[in-house]
C-alpha cells in the first residue's frame, strides 16, 4: 500500500526496484489490494512481476465500493466479486490470483455468500485461496465451513494485541494462517515515528490517534523497550519487533510495507535474529496493552473492523 498511498510520494522506479530486490532475496508474498491507489498498486504490482510471475506469490482483496477514487463503503455482493477480480487480474497482467481477501466483512451480505463467491472463483482456476481481513471470530467460523479459509489478515504487532486473545486461538484451532499488516506499527516500532502534525497533508499517520499528543509520548515511552534490546542485540529496533512476530509461530507471516530497497534488505536480516526468551518476555510487558496509548483507527476507520 505504501508504494501508492498513505505514506509520503510515490517513486514507481523506486519501487519496482524494491519488489525485483525482494525476488533475488527469496521475498515471493506479495500483497496489494485494489482500493491502494485506487487501483494504481496493482498496476504496479503488475508491471513489476511481468515475466516474473511464476516466482511471485500474489494477494489482492475486493470488497469496497470505490467512486470518483474514494472508497464509498463496501460491497461484498457475488456479482460484484467477479467484477472486481476481473479488474485486478487485468491490473495485475496475471490469469489467476493466488489468495485473495474479502478486505473488511460487508455488514449487508451473508458471509457463506461471499465465501461460496469466491469458492466459484476457484473453481474456474481464476483464484487459488480464499482470505478474510479483520474478520472477527463467528465470521471466520462460518466463512470457513463454508469453503476453507487459508490465511487471516489482521493488524498484529508488538504494539497492538488484539488478535491475542481470541482471534489467533481460533485460528489456530481451524488450521489458518495469520498475516499481520503494519508490523511496524506505522514507523513507531523503527524509532522513526514523529508526532503527527510533523507528516505531511495526506500521509496515514497524520490523523492516527496513536500519533497525537499524550499517546505519543506514552508510546514513545513504551517502545523505548525495543531500542533497548536493539542497542544489545546489536540489531536494528524494526528487526527486533520483526523478530518478534517470525517468533510467534510458523504460521504467522508479517508483511512489512516497505517502498525502498534499504529498508527492504533490513527488514529481511530479521529473519536471522533469534531473540531469548526474557526478551520477549520483556517486550510482552513493556507494549502489553495496557501500555500503548489510543485507539489504532480513528472512530470512522475502527467501525469497519469485525469485532
Amino acid at each position: 500500500m505504501g508504494m501508492s498511498q498513505s505514506y509520503g510520494v510515490p517513486d514507481d522506479t523506486e519501487s519496482i526496484a524494491t519488489i525485483h530486490r525482494a525476488l533475488e532475496l527469496g521475498l515471493v508474498f506479495f500483497d496489494t489490494a485494489e482500493v491502494y491507489g485506487p487501483f494504481l498498486n496493482e498496476e504496479l504490482v503488475g508491471r513489476a512481476l511481468k515475466g516474473r510471475r511464476e516466482r511471485a506469490v500474489i494477494a489482492t482483496k475486493f470488497g469496497f465500493r470505490i467512486e470518483n477514487g474514494t472508497i464509498a463503503g463496501t460491497d461484498s455482493r457475488p456479482g460484484h466479486i467477479r467484477e472486481a477480480v476481473e479488474g485486478s487480474l487485468r491490473r495485475l497482467q496475471t490469469d489467476h490470483i493466488d489468495l485473495l481477501y474479502q478486505h473488511r466483512v460487508d455488514p449487508h451480505v451473508p458471509i457463506e455468500d461471499v465465501a461460496g463467491a469466491v469458492a466459484d472463483l476457484v473453481r474456474a482456476g481464476k483464484v487459488r485461496y480464499f482470505g478474510l481481513s479483520e474478520a472477527g471470530e463467528e465470521n471466520i467460523r462460518r466463512a470457513h465451513a463454508t469453503h476453507p479459509v487459508t490465511a487471516l489478515q489482521s493488524e498484529y504487532s508488538l504494539w497492538e494485541r488484539n488478535l491475542e486473545p481470541r482471534i489467533i486461538p481460533v485460528l489456530r484451532e481451524l488450521g489458518i494462517g495469520l498475516v499481520p499488516f503494519s508490523p511496524l506499527g506505522r514507523g513507531f516500532l523503527t524509532g522513526t515515528a514523529r508526532r503527527a502534525e510533523e507528516y505531511p497533508e495526506g500521509d496515514f499517520r497524520r490523523g492516527d490517534p496513536r500519533f497525537q499528543g499524550e499517546n505519543y509520548d506514552a508510546n514513545v515511552r513504551a517502545a523505548s523497550a525495543v531500542q533497548k534490546i536493539a542497542e544489545r542485540t546489536n540489531a536494528k529496533p524494526g528487526q527486533v519487533a520483526l523478530a518478534w512476530l517470525l517468533q510467534k509461530g510458523e504460521d504467522i507471516v508479517p508483511i512489512p510495507g516497505t517502498k525502498r530497497r534499504t529498508y527492504l534488505e533490513e527488514n529481511t536480516a530479521a529473519v536471522s535474529l533469534k531473540l531469548e526468551p526474557d526478551d520477549i518476555a520483556r517486550l510482552d510487558h513493556a507494549l502489553s496493552p495496557e501500555a500503548v496509548s489510543g485507539p489504532r483507527y480513528n472512530q470512522r476507520m475502527m467501525a469497519t473492523i469485525d469485532r
